[in-house]
């Protein structure tokens, strides 16, 4: 029988490690920034097209590599960042596999431009598919300029599976913002289309943070800062005030590398406990500094995930940091250095003389004692200084008839006969008292109700989510949203992934009922909303419907249509708590039923539930 195990090609191997190491063009983007951080640079720049499938152009000014260096840079392995197995266990730097370049180059068209300080002339290689197709000397800047084209052009089924550019635009934002919040004092550039995203310039790390962010966040966080023996944690953590319904702005770095942990997450969970409404998480940007030896990064191809030699402490610290950090900022008083000084407060000393306030009586005063003696007079009452009220002010309303302005204050007709304005008020209060069903609402989140088959309980919250859900989902279907203009049309300024997730989906918001367009950078100007909306409540609704958004994406695989139907009924739901009236709740009962499936909330959970005779009794031992 012949051998059938055998040694796979090199462009192979390649592509089986590319596929878990590159498993989209954020991921690409990801390796090569690690690349150019370790190289020293200061100043790094990305050039995108089409979200990366077309271009993903890394510039840095760091050290460069000569000639053999820039070859073999291309191979499996070939790494400059360790030597043996014990480096592995003092690791500072942000690759140290060798696999990305090599990787890389097997799936896309590879362009390289590298020159150190030293030499007088670069080099250039071009690779396609592993393969060289060239290689020379160049005149180029120091530093390293790397392009990769055509990502996955030799893989056509992985190409297919890759989503719409503004999802993978909204992965390359995600891996860009952690590589430069973890490096505040490098300057980073973002261009995508011809457009500048980003221009970082270096500087504190709460700097880096706010202009990845927003303004807001300069008065949203609270500083971390404690050192131990074990680790040094620093950083910011979000007031209980402003948490999120998704994981949004969680960010944990061990060493300047972006880790995901869910024991860590769970600390900072933990400190939040009692301060937080359930389904709410906390954001935070964490530091942590601890010795390399004492951490395992070879875990995971994306480098990830960690493990810590000291789980149970680090767990404690981080905990304990975080506590105290919400602890000073509630107790703290603030202090404002900017005084108004055109507030006279006047400084007492010893010598100063404080001259208690006289008050006059009058012994026989009493205020239930109508009579004219005791009454105090309007000189008396109003101040000397003040003009008597004329006594024939009656005069000057003469003429008008009062009971006809009472009656159209009241919203009347006053064309129409007193008969036919009885029979309406009459007829309002017939049409509740005779009601055949009776509705009781329940520790404000359950309505009760007899039936012919015993007693139905509906959960208010999930009852109306249903109702948006379908009306919703309809006009998604039909594109055919409804709005009211708004008077004064509202700016709201979102995160650059937050951009990119509206303007993808804009055409849908549209549908559902909002008016809106894009004005600038990050910015679109809502000049209408649906009608189930309340003004003033316009920018916290549309932020709350992208945040459920982003939860049910990573949660559910749902379409753009249902997603946006489910985020949108969720946000615009009666909560448990509010209190309804009868009318109220009679109206939400018969929408509920002319809904295709009123028994089942949009996210699979009852709606409602009966109880009939039989379990009565069962109650009551009959």
């Amino acid at each position: 029988m012949l051998d059938i195990i055998q040694l796979l090609p090199d462009s192979v191997a390649n592509q089986i490690a590319a596929g878990e190491v590159i498993q989209r063009p954020a991921s690409a983007v990801k390796e090569l920034l690690e690349n150019a951080i370790d190289s020293g640079a200061n100043t790094i720049n990305v050039i995108l097209k089409d979200a990366g499938k077309t271009l993903i152009q890394v510039i840095d000014n760091g050290c460069g590599m000569s000639e053999t260096d820039a070859r073999m840079c291309f191979e499996r392995h070939a790494t400059s960042k360790i030597k043996n197995a014990d480096d592995l266990f003092a690791i500072r730097t942000m690759g140290f596999r060798g696999e990305a370049l090599a990787s890389i180059a097997a799936i896309a068209q590879v362009e390289l431009k590298t020159k150190r300080t030293e030499d007088e002339l670069g080099v250039t290689i071009e690779m396609n598919g592993s393969k060289i197709e060239s290689q020379a000397a160049c005149s180029c800047p120091n530093g390293t300029n790397i392009s990769i084209k055509n990502l996955f052009y030799n893989i056509p089924a992985r190409r297919n599976f890759l989503k719409s550019n503004p999802v993978e635009t909204r992965h390359i934002l995600d891996e860009f913002q952690r590589v430069a919040l973890a490096h505040p004092d490098l300057g980073f550039t973002l261009n995508h289309n011809g457009i500048d995203v980003f221009h970082l310039i270096p500087g504190t790390f709460k700097q880096r943070m706010v202009a990845l962010f927003g303004n807001l966040y300069n008065e949203r966080m609270v500083a971390v800062d404690e050192n131990t023996t074990i680790i040094e944690i620093k950083g910011f953590v979000g007031k209980p005030e402003v948490a999120k319904k998704t994981r949004g702005e969680q960010y944990f770095f061990v060493n300047k590398r972006f880790i995901k942990d869910g024991y860590l997450n769970h600390a900072v969970q933990s400190a939040f406990q009692d301060l937080l409404p359930p389904g709410s998480y906390p954001s935070y940007f964490l530091f942590i500094d601890i010795n390399p030896a004492k951490i395992d990064i070879n875990i995971h191809p994306t480098k990830t995930e960690i493990k810590f030699e000291d789980e149970r402490s680090v767990y404690a610290i981080v905990k304990a940091s975080v506590k105290r950090a919400l602890g000073q900022y509630s107790i703290m008083p603030s202090m404002d250095f900017d005084i108004d000084r055109s507030v006279n407060i006047p400084v007492i000393t010893k010598d100063t003389v404080i001259t208690q306030p006289s008050i006059n009586l009058k012994p026989g005063y009493n205020p239930f004692n109508t009579e004219k003696e005791n009454a105090p007079s309007s000189q008396q009452w109003r101040g000397e200084s003040r003009q008597r009220i004329d006594p024939n002010w009656q005069k000057m309303y003469e003429g008008l008839d009062i009971k006809a302005i009472e009656k159209e204050a009241a919203g009347l007709d006053l064309q129409s006969s007193p008969n036919q304005q009885q029979a309406v008020v009459e007829w309002d209060e017939e049409s509740i008292e005779s009601s055949t069903h009776i509705f009781i609402q329940l520790f404000n989140k359950y309505i009760v109700t007899p039936v012919r088959s015993g007693l139905m309980v509906i959960d208010q919250q999930a009852a109306h989510e249903r109702v948006l859900y379908d009306r919703y989902l309809q006009y998604l279907t039909k594109n055919q949203g409804l709005h009211q203009q708004q008077l004064f049309p509202q700016t709201i300024e979102f995160s650059a992934i937050d951009f990119a997730l509206v303007t993808e989906l804009e055409e849908e918001i549209r549908a559902l009922g909002f008016d809106i367009k894009p004005f600038g950078k990050n910015t679109f100007v809502v000049h209408g909303v649906p009608s189930d909306i309340q003004a003033g409540e316009e920018k916290e609704m549309i932020e709350g419907l992208l945040e459920q958004y982003k939860s049910n994406e990573s949660e559910l695989k749902l379409d753009k249509r249902e997603n946006l139907a489910r985020s949108i009924a969720y946000n615009l739901a009666i909560k448990a708590g509010k209190p309804l009236s009868i009318k109220e709740m009679k109206h939400l009962t018969d929408e509920l039923f002319a809904c295709n499936a009123p028994t089942l909330a949009p996210n699979g959970k009852p709606v409602l539930m009966m109880i009939n005779e039989e379990e009565f009794n069962k109650r009551f031992g009959k």
